[in-house]
């Protein structure tokens, strides 16, 4: 089969890899469309650790499962393998296992690639007239929904009644300003300080956005959804947000730097990270996707997967508008 395979600092090769074969309890899936994660960029310009080249990337995937009882049907891919039987798995915080497994992360290959096995339990089914681009989503834009649920579980008001604040306008941002509105917020602001891509949310996504020249008020929002993980937006978070309000961090950019801890002790403001989703949270966005609960999802840009290292280029460059490259393997 064909994959893009990361092998090296900067450098993905579009190769021949030995053809995939499912493993004991698990589908062969033929890959339709796999979204570009900023976990991807991490490993592509030598930031992880945890993936090490050589490796096939890509963990936002739908396709179509070949052969067997199922053989046909169109599958998005909860990548996050876990074991079902630790207490994190039983108390329904899977994501939490600590046996956890992800694919594009060692031992499981990614699927930037034609085929990808995966556990039943890892699929859900996409209905028809819903677009496997759009099923892709489905992983992104969870990591929202869950670090919005357990926000929404600490602040404990009415939805309607909040103020939120994104910070940063990629998918896992935009994401996350969706999931607010279907889980019951309407004063969502978005902050994204590429110019180009701030005025695609503006115009494409309905979004209310602003551009690194504007400043969120400082002590205004209920509830802050970090989406990028450096020490500027940790800063920007721990301003903005409320006393009593709640930060939800999702972004991994840099581990250390920007939390006012004095000013979220003094405040009683909640600090929470979140990591991935748990298999509920998982289903649950499927299901606004197909329900049409998170808008047309029509932010994407296809491209094939042989143009792999082309995407990356751009997207580090900073002139891709869409939040979301999507390549296609076949």
């Amino acid at each position: 089969m064909k994959a893009l395979v990361y092998t090296g600092v900067e450098t993905l090769t579009y190769q021949d890899m030995p053809d995939l074969v499912s493993a004991d309890g698990e589908h062969l899936i033929r890959v339709d469309s796999v979204g570009i994660c900023g976990s991807d960029m991490h490993a592509f310009l030598g930031h992880d650790e945890r993936r090490p080249a050589p490796l096939i990337l890509g963990h936002e995937a739908a396709g179509v499962i070949i052969g067997g009882p199922r053989d046909g049907d169109r599958v998005t891919i909860n990548p996050l393998v876990t074991c079902g039987t630790c207490d994190a798995c039983v108390s329904g915080r899977d994501n939490l296992c600590a046996t956890r497994q992800i694919i594009s992360m060692m031992p499981r290959q990614g699927a930037f690639a034609q085929y990808v096995s995966m556990p039943e339990q890892n699929l859900v089914t996409v209905p028809t007239g819903v677009d496997l681009d759009q099923a892709a989503l489905a992983e992104p834009i969870a990591c929202g929904w869950h670090t919005v649920r357990m926000g929404l579980e600490r602040i404990n008001r009415a939805p309607q009644d909040l103020r939120a604040l994104v910070l940063g306008g990629g998918a896992i941002g935009l994401g996350a300003a969706l999931s607010l509105r279907a889980q019951g917020v309407d004063d969502v602001t978005i902050v994204e300080p590429n110019a180009v891509r701030a005025a695609y949310l503006r115009d494409h996504c309905s979004q209310t956005v602003m551009t690194g020249d504007d400043r969120p008020d400082d002590n205004t929002y209920d509830f802050v959804v970090d989406g990028v993980g450096y020490a500027a937006t940790r800063e920007t978070a721990s301003a903005c947000v409320r006393a009593g309000g709640v930060i939800g961090h999702i972004g991994l950019g840099q581990s250390t730097g920007g939390l006012d801890v004095r000013r979220i002790t003094l405040q009683e403001i909640t600090f929470f990270g979140t990591y991935t989703y748990t298999a509920q949270d998982f289903r649950q966005t499927a299901q606004a996707i197909f329900d049409g609960r998170l808008g047309p999802l029509n932010w994407t840009q296809a491209r094939a997967l042989a143009d792999g290292q082309q995407a990356f280029d751009d997207i580090r460059a900073g002139t891709v508008a869409s939040p979301k490259l999507i390549l296609k393997p076949n």
